[in-house]
């Protein structure tokens, strides 16, 4: 038998039973397993770690448990200095993508709305799903920690919050996106680049008031989709600046 000691730190908690929550616990394996298979053994999926320690020292996940090993296991850093330390996680990607598993398309509407790249997988099934995730080296959102298990899944995030405008805060403050974001640039509904245009182009596709009470338009380049901001956009304006973002002009 091979003995461990393992603690994981703050938000990685989230995922064990509250009895086990924020100190040490022990833990037999009858083979040596690696660090991932030990790590999500308690149901912490490897894509949500950004630094083992095992005994003092930086590890990866392929490295093996150890009879003996005490296991010190964090999350991605936001506020520590931890520069000189050997993070698990890739380096930050200067253009961020995402795809959002089918539970989660209240979200993808919002972070569109906010200007990121969002595939929404819709009616795919699972193994269709990681394909894409892994093809196109798309960043995955989801509800389910099991997805974020599979090896193949290099970059990935647990959405905690039931609700949408709560997820959208926890994805831009996990991924540091603040400086990335160009509200109203995408289209909510198929993520394609919204264009402005000229209201004789599109007058064909609007209803009679929309006609006599607007004129500045924009068209997803995509999907054809027209918009425009009618009472709606206040709203939408209003959950955009919870960001503190200068680039919402009427």
């Amino acid at each position: 038998m091979i003995n461990i000691t393992i603690r994981f730190f703050e938000e990685l908690n989230d995922f064990l039973k509250k009895d086990l929550r924020k100190k040490e616990l022990s833990k037999s394996f009858k083979h040596r397993t690696t660090m991932k298979d030990a790590i999500e053994s308690f149901n912490v999926p490897h894509t949500e770690v950004d630094l083992i320690n095992v005994n003092g020292e930086s590890a990866g996940f392929d490295q093996k448990i150890q009879d003996g090993d005490v296991i010190m296991v964090y999350p991605v850093f936001e506020t520590f200095d931890i520069s000189n330390t050997s993070q698990l996680e890739q380096s930050p990607l200067r253009n961020l993508r995402f795809i959002t598993d089918c539970h989660l398309r209240k979200l993808t509407r919002r972070l569109r709305t906010l200007g990121l790249d969002v595939q929404f997988s819709g009616d795919l099934s699972k193994e269709e799903l990681i394909k894409i995730v892994v093809d196109s080296k798309r960043i995955l959102l989801t509800r389910d920690h099991r997805l974020l298990m599979r090896k193949v899944i290099e970059r990935g995030y647990l959405i905690r919050s039931q609700n949408s405008e709560i997820q959208a805060e926890e994805v831009i403050k996990r991924f540091h996106l603040e400086d990335q974001l160009k509200p109203f640039t995408r289209c909510a509904l198929c993520n394609g680049i919204l264009e402005p245009v000229d209201k004789d182009d599109v007058i064909h596709l609007l209803e009679p008031k929309t006609k006599l009470y607007f004129n500045r338009f924009f068209q997803c380049q995509n999907c054809s989709q027209v918009y425009w901001r009618g009472s709606h956009f206040s709203k939408l304006k209003k959950f955009v600046n919870k960001f503190s973002l200068t680039r919402t002009s009427d």
